[in-house]
């Protein structure tokens, strides 16, 4: 994949708008923290998050520029279609840098090194921005090199990012950065060394998407599920729209219908691809892709960004825009992006639902309606406390602290009313425990579920252990948790959390 890159794109487009010479010095401000800063204020010592005050005491010719997304998107746009001039699958990851496959370049093209030479000079003739061109394999690793304008052999990308350093996944993953700094894993090379599963059972689900991108592994795995045909949304106004407030407005209940309609097949979008047509039959199209999966907002963010870029740019459309089409190009599993109840909003359908729940309140009691509140604990049931509906949510243990022994994310779909008693068999039928260091005492081979038929076990993780309040005798409590997927007649194969007490095994949940 090549990326290209434009430095200090905020600071870049926020002085075109105000006028700056290129050599000022001068920094993109929010919160009275730089967010962005030139080269020429790096020289003079202005940083990232260096506060305000203190950036204008070290260069006091210092312009200080408001930061302004949508001025940003809108400016960026001709830098895309440049691209797009040259290489098709052009994807917009965020104002200021683009990545495009590279197989269809690279092959049409002498080698890669020519074909970021060409990106350079197009981006150069046609948008009058400088840009760095990378290639590697995965987008992260491509990203990485386009910061130092390297063409990364293809198969040798963990090789590349083996001696960066781990604060290269700044400023996203700052809490993962300083945990593995003071663990003494200092480069991504050592952290991509761990095991997986100590990842996973260590640090939890973000940090082993983090631990696939320090290996120059692609950021999900290959096989993702392709949309069904029917999730695209369109808009055709009455009138050809030519105003970016009226595209935007229209973009907001555009990407309410698609969130929607992709929540409803459990699905949610990490590359948007924005289709327009105006009146005259030019045909407009944008993809933007994202690291999460996009929110609502998210989706509305990106829409209006594209409308500013094409309605206000240099390269605007000759007439209005009759059709507005939002189209999911890649999705993942909806579960990635859980929402609260009633999307967590204030809208008209979420004042209905708390009129009936207060209705229901009335004839059958208050304990008749509860709403779950997510707090801290190590075990799924142990985590969600049951409030009447109308009380205040506050959890029954606070969310901050480490919570040792945690379980990793994902948390179990299931969890049942009373634990489900288990039995978990070694390879020769013997029982399987966990001994006084929280060890197996064999590989789990099978599991019989309520004296059930033992299943065979396909894969495991774990023991998790948790020696609770041991201070005190009378609330002490050992346990040990253990994941394991097992066969089913079923659908195939069905994974469960099981819990060791008391020299007892019991199924505390149960996954999707």
């Amino acid at each position: 994949m090549f990326v290209v890159w434009c430095p200090d794109w905020p600071v870049v487009a926020a002085g075109r708008v105000a006028g700056l010479p290129l050599d000022a010095p001068a920094a993109v401000v929010v919160a009275n923290r730089v967010v962005a800063a030139n080269a020429a204020a790096r020289g003079a010592g202005v940083g990232r998050d260096v506060r305000r005050r203190e950036a204008q005491g070290r260069c006091p010719d210092l312009v200080v520029l408001p930061d302004d997304p949508d001025r940003d998107a809108r400016l960026f746009e001709p830098v895309a279609a440049a691209v797009e001039r040259l290489a098709v699958g052009v994807e917009v990851v965020r104002p200021g840098v683009v990545a495009v496959p590279a197989r269809g370049p690279a092959a049409y093209f002498d080698s890669e090194a020519d074909v970021a030479e060409r990106l350079i000079d197009q981006v150069a003739a046609a948008a009058d921005a400088e840009c760095v061109v990378g290639a590697a394999d995965g987008l992260f690793a491509a990203t990485r090199a386009a910061h130092r304008g390297l063409i990364v052999p293809s198969g040798r990308s963990a090789e590349f990012l083996a001696p960066l350093d781990v604060r290269e996944f700044l400023p996203d993953r700052a809490e993962l950065v300083d945990l593995l700094r003071r663990l003494g894993l200092r480069t991504l090379g050592a952290f991509a060394a761990l095991p997986e599963r100590d990842v996973a059972t260590r640090f939890g689900a973000d940090a082993v998407l983090a631990h696939r991108l320090a290996r120059g592994a692609q950021e999900r795995p290959p096989a993702r599920r392709r949309p069904p045909d029917d999730l695209a949304v369109t808009h055709t106004p009455d009138d050809p729209v030519d105003r970016v407030q009226a595209a935007a407005f229209a973009a907001r209940g555009l990407a309410e219908r698609l969130h929607t309609r992709l929540a409803g097949h459990g699905l949610a979008c990490t590359r948007l691809a924005v289709e327009a047509t105006t009146a005259h039959g030019e045909h407009l199209r944008r993809v933007w892709r994202c690291a999460e999966p996009l929110t609502p907002a998210g989706i509305a963010d990106r829409v209006r960004w594209q409308l500013d870029g094409w309605l206000l740019g240099p390269d605007r459309p000759t007439a209005g825009l009759t059709r507005l089409r939002l189209v999911p190009e890649d999705t993942v599993d909806g579960r990635a992006l859980q929402l609260e109840l009633w999307q967590g909003g204030q809208d008209e359908r979420a004042a209905r639902a708390a009129r009936a729940m207060t209705h229901v309140q009335g004839l059958l009691g208050q304990g008749a309606v509860l709403t779950p509140v997510l707090g801290g604990g190590r075990g799924p049931a142990d985590r969600v406390r049951l409030v009447p509906w109308g009380d205040e949510r506050t959890p029954a243990a606070p969310a901050e602290p480490p919570w040792p022994g945690r379980l990793p994310a994902p948390s179990p779909s299931v969890v049942p009313d009373r634990p489900l008693p288990a039995a978990v068999l070694g390879p020769v039928g013997e029982q399987v425990g966990v001994n006084g260091r929280f060890a197996l005492t064999a590989e789990p081979v099978s599991v019989a579920v309520e004296g059930g038929p033992a299943r065979p076990v396909l894969g495991w993780a774990g023991p998790w252990p948790a020696d609770e309040t041991w201070w005190d005798q009378a609330t002490a409590r050992r346990r040990a948790r253990l994941q394991v997927l097992v066969e089913s007649t079923e659908d195939g194969q069905t994974a469960l959390l099981l819990v060791r007490e008391d020299r007892k095994w019991t199924v505390e949940g149960m996954y999707d």
